[in-house]
């Protein structure tokens, strides 16, 4: 797998997470976020046990390069 970082939360303290990879051999985002610890939210989830829970601010949208409007990572 060939990570290629895309962008970091502008917002975050000291450039920390959250952050935004594509991988170029699977063509997938890898995100990388804040652990969603709310106990009623988890319960809400339908989550299999090989899955997890990020929280991904909305500002971070136009990172995506479809949402800048260039298309698919090249």
């Amino acid at each position: 797998m060939a990570l290629h970082m895309l962008g970091k939360d502008p917002n975050s303290d000291n450039g920390q997470s959250p952050t935004i990879y594509w991988d170029d051999e699977t063509d997938h985002y890898v995100l990388q976020g804040w652990k969603l610890e709310d106990s009623a939210q988890l319960a809400g989830l339908d989550l299999p046990e090989n899955e997890t829970v990020i929280v991904f601010p909305r500002r971070m949208m136009p990172i995506f390069p479809e949402v800048k409007g260039s298309g698919p990572v090249d």
